[in-house]
């Protein structure tokens, strides 16, 4: 954990923003029968956070003795120096209103509440999870999914290839992902366990941002931060499209525009803004014209 809130540091020095966020487990990072002593500690660590930094905390599932606890322990103390709760196994809209009765005990009713879905009644719920008001973000739990099937699908589904090709794993990662964008929310893919693979870490990135419509993904080890931004980053091609499109727009006060011999207008203007936010928030360097529109207080990948 400070291994990666010191990495965290680091990159926000190096590109100016805060390009991911770091979530603190203690669903499975606290040794059982320590779960309040990691509690605390992970509290304190993120009591020391930086300027700048965005720090999560998972905790531990609703059905867990420790999940009041944890509630209790970190958000009471420093949900208002998190960006946001981590809340895993969520089932059902029911489980999201338990979430919300927990954080209004200790006074964080604004605290984002992002969760994981990792079994097909979750999945089979996700438009109406995702349409929670309180819900930021949804997302994937891949191996708990998989082996929520009983053996019906195998221990492939799980690897970097299998969970771009089984059928039931690509349509729960498609639902969740059209349940997000139905609701305005921010989809998250779930993580690639070969962590020493970079070739598969960026392949799945890509997979996931380019063909599943996915806006974040999940890293298990400092080493795929990197190809993970790579892959979710436009282009720098596209980027000096956009602001072209982006900056004529602006002169002509956002009325419709002709550029290369096409039609322009507010629903292409929209698109073009956010391939410019997206780039922004992997720490991609904007051409001077667009600078001065984005600020770091808005990066959020």
């Amino acid at each position: 954990m400070r291994k990666s809130l010191q990495l965290q540091a680091e990159m926000i020095e190096e590109f100016g923003a805060c390009v991911f966020d770091v979530t603190l487990d203690c669903e499975d990072g606290a040794p059982v029968g320590g779960e309040a002593e990691h509690a605390a500690l992970v509290a304190s660590l993120v009591a020391q956070a930086g300027d700048g930094a965005r720090v999560a905390v998972r905790v531990h599932a609703l059905g867990h003795p420790a999940f009041e606890a944890d509630i209790d322990t970190i958000v009471g103390q420093v949900g208002h120096r998190m960006s946001h709760l981590m809340v895993p196994k969520v089932e059902s809209v029911a489980d999201v209103d338990r979430v919300v009765a927990a954080l209004a005990t200790v006074s964080c009713e604004a605290l984002p509440i992002h969760v994981l879905l990792e079994s097909p009644a979750a999945v089979h719920r996700a438009f109406d999870i995702a349409a929670h008001p309180r819900v930021q973000s949804l997302s994937f739990g891949l191996m708990d999914f998989v082996s929520s099937h009983g053996g019906a699908i195998p221990a492939g589904g799980m690897s970097s290839q299998g969970q771009f090709t089984h059928p039931l794993v690509v349509r729960a990662k498609l639902e969740i992902a059209a349940a997000c964008h139905a609701h305005g929310k921010v989809p998250s893919h779930c993580v690639v366990t070969e962590f020493s693979d970079t070739a598969a870490m960026k392949t799945a990135a890509l997979k996931a941002a380019r063909e599943l419509g996915y806006t974040r993904m999940w890293s298990i080890h400092p080493g795929q931060i990197r190809p993970i931004l790579e892959a979710f980053a436009p282009d720098q091609g596209d980027i000096e499209n956009a602001t072209k499109i982006i900056a004529a727009a602006s002169r002509a006060d956002w009325a419709p525009i002709s550029f290369d011999g096409q039609l322009h207008d507010r629903a292409s203007y929209r698109y073009f803004w956010q391939v410019l936010e997206r780039a922004h928030q992997t720490g991609r360097v904007l051409p001077a014209e667009m600078q001065t529109w984005f600020s770091s207080a808005s990066a959020t990948l």
